[in-house]
């Protein structure tokens, strides 16, 4: 049974008709945040229910602002025009054969299947055009999946457990010691306080908040300050469905620092959402203005957008094991903390350059000149940069196109300099053309070969940092920065739609290049946008930070985070470099069972982490694909069964705490 709580109004208490609990008492779990990772959650809290909780009554309360199951991100209030970047046969909530967890599999369909089957209705009710499991639907589309899986995920609970959604927004924690037992005991019980007022009082607490928006950096506060004082408009880094967009006006120059996802997305809101459309003549696709378009100078560090999504296999792609960034070669180079840059980063890029090889000489041998087997013997007793090994790969694979030098795949224009802004425009149509011609040929399926081990490089290096492998200073800088820029730069780009669309708005002038190592500083009475590489300068009124906000819980504007850190439930570390410098606040401290880490260092019994701010939260970064063995499910089961286990067996504590 759910139901769902606006604002103050209160839910009585009451026994759910069918299966009577085997205690007089009801356990209480309160989940903060009701996107996909309590729904991921609580299928498997549904899927291990028969087995462990032995009949005891729960009552489970989700509370979130936005409706349970898409949660903020995955909401239906939200432009039809903004797309996934994966397409549908990537995409599933529910484990399968593949998936290595304690708990019972319980099959579901992924989200191509249930486009194709039970979703078609939903759809068509929403207004919603069906997708293939090629294509990269709207992100309204993924809503009515997730919501669909919601509904089934709570009548899947058995008839002792009740499900209550509060569409609020929790803005505290504080446990509640009960007389006479030791502070922070197991039958300590916790109050949840709702901005409307309402209080829950909870067993267990699970914060499954997702992405935390945070204050911006002083750098951006000066600027906000600055272009406020001179009547200009600055938005710094956000979600952009997010974002007021209204301040950027028609035909005016608007300055964009950010080429990945987040731009394509203001591109979209932009053109498109302001009344233009598109059509196609002779295979070129042509977009028409509104004339409510301002035009937009985009650039960033690389000067490039990022690569499109590939248009074949990927779908059925399967995990690839590392061969050489593994556990145990990590553990070969010592013990304790390792420097990443001497001696995890080289054995990443013999990674992706073997994966990309073997691929090549493998699947494409016409294009080689060795054997792969002569080829492999110097790959495997080199590194990337050896001359030995950059020697054989000019003799053995004769196209350029063809070689894989990580350097030039992470900068493009590294070292480029354009006499003028019309031949970087020809030299970023030609890369973008190309991309787009690439990412769609299986003739060049050594790129699918490292998008592959891309992920399974995510994974080792996930869980080196949970191991305590890197320092804190390597994270942040080499992995959480630099590494995760890289991976998203080449396997989490656009759909090849977005680019053509991009050429498009280009060729219409919408959109202008401004070249590599973008700086904007704020002049006189204007911003003002310069590169390297390209000489002149480009003034506009508005400037546009299009990317996500570096995570920073020390920074979140999260009441609820905020006050757990300052009254020391929750822990995060301050992070410093060697040289001093401030890296910024970490994540929030989770132990290995996702329980929450005081600022004493003691571990808090009822209270759970998950998410992309939690330290060791696996499956943060976005949905696992099928037959994958995605990490998130094997640590939603691990999560979901000890809850079940914490209900059952402290029953008769329970039954005393709320007699009392």
């Amino acid at each position: 049974m759910t139901r769902v709580i606006p604002g103050r109004a209160h839910r009585s208490r009451a026994a759910h008709s069918g299966e009577q609990p085997v205690s007089g008492d009801v356990a209480t779990i309160v989940f903060v945040g009701g996107g996909p990772r309590t729904v991921g959650l609580l299928e498997r809290f549904a899927a291990s229910a028969d087995e462990l909780l032995g009949g005891r009554a729960v009552d489970i309360h989700v509370v979130d602002p936005y409706p349970a199951g898409g949660g903020r991100i995955w909401r239906r209030d939200q432009s039809r025009l903004l797309w996934m970047n994966s397409m549908t046969s990537d995409i599933t909530i529910f484990t399968d054969e593949s998936v290595d967890c304690e708990g019972p599999i319980v099959p579901g369909p992924d989200l191509a299947t249930w486009v194709a089957g039970v979703g078609a209705t939903r759809l068509e009710e929403a207004g919603l055009e069906p997708s293939g499991p090629m294509d990269f639907p709207p992100r309204l589309l993924q809503a009515e999946y997730l919501a669909w899986v919601w509904d089934r995920v709570v009548r899947s609970l058995p008839a002792n457990v009740t499900v209550t959604t509060h569409l609020d927004r929790a803005i505290a924690v504080a446990s509640e010691e009960p007389w006479g037992r030791t502070p922070g005991s197991s039958d300590a019980m916790s109050r949840v306080v709702l901005q409307s007022g309402e209080e829950l009082r909870a067993d267990l607490v699970v914060l499954a908040l997702g992405y935390l928006d945070r204050e911006p950096t002083a750098e951006q506060a000066e600027l906000a300050g600055a272009a406020e004082a001179n009547g200009l408009t600055y938005i710094g880094p956000g979600y952009t469905a997010d974002i007021d967009l209204s301040d950027l006006q028609p035909r005016e120059n608007v300055i964009v620092r950010g080429f990945g996802q987040a731009f394509i997305d203001l591109m979209v809101l932009l053109t498109e959402a302001r009344g233009g459309w598109y059509d196609e003549c002779d295979g070129l696709l042509n977009y028409h203005p509104s004339g409510n378009e301002p035009i937009l100078y985009v650039g960033s560090r690389r000067g490039v957008p990022y690569h499109a999504k590939l248009g074949y296999t990927a779908a059925g792609a399967t995990p690839v094991p590392t061969r050489y960034l593994t556990a145990a070669a990590l553990d070969q180079l010592g013990e304790g903390v390792l420097d990443f840059q001497s001696q995890v980063r080289p054995l990443v890029d013999k990674e992706l350059t073997f994966a990309h090889y073997q691929q090549l000489f493998q699947a494409h041998p016409e294009r080689t000149r060795w054997s792969w087997e002569r080829f492999f013997e110097v790959l495997d007793r080199t590194l990337p940069t050896a001359p030995e090994f950059i020697a054989a790969v000019e003799a053995a694979v004769p196209a350029v196109a063809d070689r894989f030098v990580l350097a030039d795949v992470d900068r493009p224009l590294a070292g480029v300099s354009f006499k003028d802004r019309a031949e970087l425009d020809r030299t970023l149509v030609q890369l973008i053309e190309t991309d787009l011609l690439r990412r769609d040929d299986p003739q060049y399926s050594a790129d699918l070969a490292v998008f592959n081990a891309l992920l399974s490089v995510y994974s080792v290096l996930s869980a080196a940092i949970t191991a305590g492998r890197l320092s804190d200073e390597d994270r942040v800088r080499h992995v959480e920065t630099e590494w995760h820029g890289f991976f998203s730069f080449v396997a989490s780009g656009p759909p090849p739609r977005r680019l053509e669309e991009l050429l498009a708005l280009h060729r219409a002038g919408i959109v202008r290049f401004t070249g590599p190592d973008l700086q904007v500083a704020l002049g006189k009475e204007k911003f003002v946008a310069r590169s390297s590489a390209v000489p002149g300068e480009i003034e506009a009124r508005a400037f546009v930070e299009a990317r996500l906000p570096r995570p920073d819980v020390l920074a979140a504007t999260d009441p609820l985070v905020r006050g757990l850190l300052q009254s020391g439930l929750l822990a995060a570390d301050h992070l410093v470099a060697s040289d001093g410098s401030s890296l910024g606040g970490g994540q929030l401290k989770a132990d290995g069972q996702c329980r929450a880490i005081r600022a004493d260092g003691s571990v808090h019994p009822s209270l759970f982490l998950l998410g992309p701010s939690v330290s060791g939260s696996a499956g943060s970064s976005g949905f696992s694909r099928p037959y994958f063995n995605g990490p998130g499910f094997r640590q939603n089961d691990a999560v979901a069964r000890q809850l079940l286990q914490l209900v059952s067996v402290d029953s008769q504590k329970a039954g005393q705490r709320h007699a009392s």
